[in-house]
This record gives C-alpha cells, structure tokens and sequence, in this order.
C-alpha cells in the first residue's frame, strides 16, 4: 500500500478549516497531519512536525499567508505549499509564487479539484485554478514573438502547455489528448527540459514571456 500524502492546513476560519479536514478524511491516498488558524502558529508547528503539503490561507491574522510561506520556505526549502484563497488578482498570485507557492487554488474549487491538486503538487506539479491561471498568462503574454527557446516544443508539447497554462491538471490534459497521465509527466518533464525552467509554473511563464 502507497503511503499517504500528508498535508497541514492554515486556515483562520473555523467553519473553513472544519470543512477542509472533513474533505480531506473523504480521500484515501491523503492525511491531514493537523491544523492552525495562524501564520505564528504553523511558524512554530511546522519545522518540527512538517507534511508533504500544506494549503496556506492568503489573508491571515497577523502575519499573512505569503509571508508564513516565504518564512518556512527558507527552513524547509522542500516543503510545497498551496494557497487556498478567495483572491484572483495578479499581485497577490506572483507575490505568492516568488514567496514560494507551488500551487494556487481558490476555496470554491471542488473537493476532487483539490485532491488532484495535492497529488500534483506531490509529484511535481504546479495546479491553479483555470481562472486563475489565465491571470498568469495574461501577465506575462506581450506584444513580442515567444522566446527562440520555445520553438524546439514539438507540436504535442505545445498543445501541453497550452493546457497547461488554461488550468487543465495533469489528469485532465490527459483525458483531452487521449494520453495517459504519466506520459503528460514525461511531455512536461521534457518541457522544462528544453526550457530550462525548474517546473510548470516557470514553463509557462517562459513559454508566455
């Protein structure tokens, strides 16, 4: 039996914070470690008893989510971090990708949208929300023709990344192409490759910039 992706939760509303751990206990492959309603709380929890993944709150009391993120990335470079948010401006998206957000969901995803996004962001992966991830594109798509880099993408790793960039997860870009999901893994593993990008999210931007 696989072991279970362990996630912590750094919610400040208790009615939210209740409904994630009662989602959370509905999937098989995932276990809530525990958690906290502050930024101060999951600084002090964290670094001694640290998950795979944690889905961060961005508007927190006192210390906000971006900064806690930008906090525990430094001790805990490995640790992947999702933000969960009812935010979906620009500012606040990249502010938490350079803190050091692998993932970017809002909090009116469905329960499967966030379970796939924790298993993708386990694996690699960066999930946004579709919305969400349009904002990014737009920022960094210009007027100027896509860097020379991009040209070396084959046509399928084009027709990638362009799902990629309208939100589509890895299961979902598979289902589209009528591929399976490891080798959507391989295609976006490749793509960074030939990039020379660390991740999806880096592709992306590149790709668009």
């Amino acid at each position: 039996m696989k072991e279970k992706k362990t996630v912590v939760i750094v919610e400040d509303d208790t009615g939210l914070r209740e409904q994630l751990l009662l989602v959370l206990k509905s999937a098989r492959d995932i276990e809530c470690l525990y958690a906290v309603n502050s930024g101060e709380e999951a600084i002090g929890q964290i670094p001694s008893n640290p998950p795979d993944v944690v889905l961060m709150d961005i508007q927190l009391p006192g210390m906000s989510g971006i900064e806690c993120v930008a906090a525990l990335k430094k001790r805990l470079p490995d640790l992947e971090f999702i933000m969960l948010t009812v935010y979906e401006d620009a500012d606040r998206i990249f502010r938490a990708l350079k803190a050091g957000a692998s993932g970017y969901l809002v909090k009116s995803s469905a329960p499967e949208k966030l379970f796939e996004a924790i298993r993708d962001v386990h694996s690699g992966g960066a999930p946004f929300s579709a919305h969400i991830a349009r904002r990014v594109v737009q920022y960094f798509r210009g007027p100027t023709k896509p860097v020379q880099e991009t040209e070396k993408l084959s046509p399928r790793e084009s027709e990638v990344i362009e799902l990629l960039a309208s939100g589509y997860i890895y299961k979902e870009i598979a289902d589209k192409l009528g591929i399976g999901t490891e080798t959507v893994r391989t295609y976006v593993k490749n793509i960074c490759a030939k990039l020379r990008v660390k991740n999806r999210t880096e592709a992306v931007a590149k790709h668009f910039s």
